[in-house]
């Protein structure tokens, strides 16, 4: 029986995107101009407004790249016991 769920598959990889394409808003916004829900974002005043969060992006990307492998993996097919 297969238990691996197709929607839960998309729903993984979806959100695998997403983050990717929060790793880029990090990388080319700076701090000042992140959504205020972002970690990092700081008011436009701050001394670190110009500063670019990039850890943050590659921590983004990884995770989101990580999402991405492992909805692939659940592609595959089921091995027998």
């Amino acid at each position: 029986m297969n238990t691996r769920s197709p929607l839960i598959v998309g729903l993984v990889a979806l959100g695998g995107v997403a983050l990717i394409v929060i790793a880029f808003v990090y990388w080319v916004e700076p701090a000042s101009s992140l959504p205020s829900f972002f970690p990092g974002h700081v008011a436009k005043h701050a001394a670190e407004a110009n500063h670019h969060h990039i850890k943050h992006g590659i921590a983004a990307f990884f995770v989101g790249l990580a999402a991405l492998v492992f909805a692939w993996f659940q592609t595959g097919k089921k091995k027998a016991a």
